[in-house]
């Protein structure tokens, strides 16, 4: 797929991919620290050094954010520098950058059809007690620990890998797509090579961090909980008849600067090729907020909603539109 390139500033050309490089940098620099230097250097001395890990785990959205750019092509106008970054910053946010890619784009592909609507239950085919364990599982942290999982798996030899994929793929999500797109040669060589860095990385962490690994693991679960939360904030209740839906959630001017704008998601969706920068003039030309971030985030609790709350269109024989076609 056509890499999207930034929209640029009349006055200013380079500026975007300078302040975006700027941002990336401190980024993996931080991933750095909570890591590696941070135990080895300053842990010894003093434990009240692991304080500076809860600025870190608050910025977990903002990490994922410049991930998100660079899915898009748009942390970068250079294809090459683009990607670089994209890899470094999804490996210290603990997953492949092949893998959150293509599930990502998937997400654009498939959301709000069957295989992509994770608060969704048939009751003619499912319970909501027995829904609302996986739902609420996903909700509070399941949904970055399968990405961090996702390492290990590429790692195993390929008849494994497609026998896991077999035994997760179900018409509710998108596994098999996912696993078709990273069997690509060229892209599972990168998604191995990143998982087999990110292994190693958390294993010389965890032995770094010694008797201090439990500041470690509550960082990552800090980070799994906020990543995994808010995934799905956008899109939680909106119709099942658009690929392209999804809410505009209004946020104090500093919390939205902090996103990388990711709040205008409504804006994000119908123009996913825009950058960060441009999406807030995008949502003052077209946009309006749906709603507050925090009730939304809140909203989320009520729980699974059954299929029967939509309108008949929105049946599960639902078929994503063109968007199809740019995955």
């Amino acid at each position: 797929m056509p890499t999207p390139r930034v929209s640029r500033s009349a006055g200013n050309p380079g500026a975007p991919d300078r302040f975006n490089i700027l941002l990336a940098l401190c980024f993996v620099a931080a991933g750095a620290w909570q890591l590696v230097l941070l135990p080895l250097l300053l842990l010894p001395r003093n434990g009240m050094w692991g304080l500076t890990l809860i600025p870190l785990a608050l910025l977990t959205n903002t990490l994922w954010a410049l991930i998100h750019e660079a899915i898009h092509g748009s942390l970068h106008s250079s294809r090459r520098v683009n990607a670089g970054l994209g890899r470094a910053l999804a490996i210290v946010f603990g997953a492949p950058f092949a893998l959150l890619r293509w599930g990502h784009l998937l997400h654009h592909a498939y959301s709000r059809t069957p295989r992509e609507r994770s608060e969704v239950f048939d009751p003619a085919q499912t319970g909501r007690r027995r829904f609302a364990y996986a739902y609420y599982f996903r909700l509070c942290g399941g949904l970055y620990l399968a990405e961090v999982l996702g390492a290990p798996l590429l790692l195993m030899p390929e008849r494994w890998l497609r026998r896991a994929g077999s035994s997760l793929a179900r018409d509710d999500n998108v596994v098999a797509l996912l696993l078709q797109k990273l069997a690509a040669p060229q892209t599972l060589r990168e998604a191995r090579l990143d998982a087999a860095v990110i292994v190693a990385l958390l294993i010389a962490s965890a032995w770094c961090y010694g008797a201090y690994f439990w500041m470690l693991a509550a960082a990552l679960l800090a980070r799994g909980f906020l990543v995994s939360v808010t995934d799905n904030v956008y899109h939680y209740g909106t119709p099942l008849t658009d690929v392209r839906a999804a809410n505009n959630l209004e946020l104090p001017r500093p919390l939205q600067a902090l996103l990388l704008n990711f709040n205008l998601h409504g804006v994000h969706h119908r123009a996913p090729d825009l950058g960060w920068r441009a999406l807030e003039a995008e949502f003052r030309r077209v946009g309006a907020f749906d709603g507050d971030f925090a009730a939304a985030l809140l909203d989320q609790f009520r729980g699974p909603l059954p299929l029967t709350a939509f309108n008949a269109s929105s049946g599960a024989d639902y078929a994503a539109t063109s968007q199809h076609a740019s995955v």
